[in-house]
Formats: structure tokens, sequence, C-alpha cells
């Protein structure tokens, strides 16, 4: 199966109370009695998008979505109190729990390949396997590549990468680009925040697809989704996602013995491919897919062929394994 499932409907979904402060809005399609599998997002903040169900047959998958904190339907909107990678660690085990999950599938793409990786890790007993698009391994090699003005995008994209920086170019010289847009999104200054969360993300937008669609209000249709994902991005790499530096490298002999698939755009522009290929050099388990004329996104036509092609075979290999 190389083309996306017919579109289905949630059968069940709510908000789920992970915190005093923070809810998150859960869903649940396909079937109760399939495989699990948990989908997890990008950006950070770039929440659920329709679609995603279409990647797994609904017959043989039971497909669990959520809007990570401050994203999508979750409450509240946009907030980085509270907003970690721990704290969204510990809420992928209130929902496996919650849910009564022994085992699942990890499935997630840039930041949501980072926080995949991260929960196996923590917790390797509780996955089946992982399947991983544009894999971010939130080195800081990975976030100057993204955006430093020497990195791999900027030197690819340097017109669009001087639309990217123009909000903040008043501040260049005193602190650094993350910084900048970080007291820009934090501030109260709405009219100067509303026009830095359209360059983040236009930014974003215009580097994650091979071919590119040249008008602005179809980069960036999505005001909502825009202002969680620029100020979760922000929060994020301003704090090193945090963790430790080059984290998810040294600690990967605790889950090579999960399978992997790992998918990766070979013209990538946002994570950079060689994460994805020294991250498949070390896990013995994983099967690298660098895909031909292809960039970052998950609606380029061969990566969503590629996804769909890998959670089918993700789903017979483990019933041969039961």
């Amino acid at each position: 199966m190389s083309e996306l499932y017919p579109t289905i409907k949630p059968f069940f979904s709510e908000m789920l109370a992970v915190s005093d402060d923070h809810s998150l809005y859960l869903e649940q399609s396909g079937n109760p009695k399939g495989i699990p599998v948990l989908f997890l997002h990008g950006g950070p903040g770039a929440g659920l998008f329709a679609n995603y169900r279409r990647f797994f047959d609904p017959d043989k998958y039971w497909i669990i979505g959520f809007d990570q904190r401050g994203s999508g339907q979750s409450t509240p909107f946009g907030s980085i109190k509270n907003n970690t990678t721990q704290d969204l660690l510990s809420d992928i085990t209130q929902i496996r729990k919650h849910l009564g999950v022994q085992q699942w599938v990890l499935f997630g793409g840039s930041w949501g390949a980072t926080l995949a990786l991260l929960a196996a890790i923590e917790h390797p007993e509780t996955v089946k396997g992982l399947i991983l698009r544009g894999s971010f391994l939130a080195r800081e090699e990975d976030f100057d590549w993204y955006l430093d003005e020497k990195g791999g995008a900027a030197q690819l994209f340097p017109d669009y990468y001087q639309e990217f920086i123009h909000p903040v170019a008043d501040k260049s010289h005193t602190t650094s680009l993350v910084d900048a847009y970080y007291d820009l999104f934090t501030g109260s200054d709405e009219v100067h925040k509303m026009a830095a969360i359209k360059a983040w993300c236009l930014w974003e937008a215009r580097i994650s697809k091979l071919h590119c669609k040249l008008h602005e209000d179809e980069l960036v249709p999505d005001v909502h989704r825009g202002i969680s994902l620029a100020i979760l991005e922000c929060h994020y790499i301003k704090h090193l996602c945090f963790i430790e530096p080059n984290y998810i490298l040294k600690n990967i002999h605790k889950i090579s013995h999960i399978p992997a698939t790992l998918i990766h755009g070979r013209y990538d522009c946002v994570c950079k491919i060689q994460g994805a290929y020294l991250l498949n050099e070390v896990w013995s388990t994983s099967q690298l897919t660098i895909v031909p004329e292809s960039g970052h996104s998950a609606n380029e036509p061969k990566i969503t062929a590629a996804l769909c092609l890998a959670a089918t075979a993700m789903a017979d290999f483990i019933k041969e394994q039961e």
C-alpha cells in the first residue's frame, strides 16, 4: 500500500488533564483491538493534522493521537509554562496508562521523531517498534543547521533567511537569534509579535518542501497553528530541547533491540540527513530509507508513500512475532 488510506474520523475523543494547568486533546481511531500506535506530531507546537490517521490501515491499527502541551486543541493554548520535554514524556506515560496500553508502536516526524526516541529510551519495555520521519537528534549542530546564519539551511536559502531574521535584525548584534525571537514571543508588543510569528513559520514552510509554493498565504494558512508552532519551537530550541548534549546517540543502546524504520528525504533542509544516517549506523535493528526527490514534509508524495509502506510492514512484522 503506497497511498494514503481513506479518511476516517475518531471513534472517541476527550480532554485528558495531565497536570493542574494542562489538559490534552486525545483521540482514538481505527480498530481498538488492533496494534496500538501513538502518533507524535512535530514542531513542537504543530498539533495534529487530520491526514495523520491515513498513514495507518484502520483495520490493523488502534490509532492514538494527541495535541502536545500548548498545541492544537490542548489547553492552555500556546503556553510555555510547565512545558518541557520531561513534561511531554510524562504525558505520554499518562496517556498509555489511561488507555491501558502495555506496548505500542511510536510513530513521529521531525520533533515527533525526537520525542518518540526519548520516550523509547525512557521506557523501552513499552515499545514494539518505531517509525520515524525526518529524525531530529537535538544536537547543537542540528539547531545550527536549522537556524544559524552559517548553517545548512541558511546557506541554501540565503534570500529566505534574510527575510526570516528581519523582525529581529535590530537585536542581532546584542543577542542570539533565538533569544531575540524569544523576547518578541514573550513580550507585550502584539504587532511585532505577530510579524515575528509569521516570519518564523514562513521560514520553516519555505524550506520544508522540495517544491515550495510561492504564495505566502498558502504556506502559512493557519494562524492558530502558526502561533503555537513558532512560540513553542523557539521555547524548546532556546532550552536545547531540555536534554543533555548528544543525549539520544549516547543512549541509543537502550533501544538497540527494538525494530525501527527511519525515513528521510534526500533533500531535507529542516533536519539534516546526516543525523538519520548516523542514527542508522549505531542502531543495529533500524532500517534507513532515503527518499529521493523529497524534502522534509510528510506531505511530500514519496515521503507519504514511504510512511504508509513502513506502517504496513511494521504491522505485518509484529503479527509474525506474536
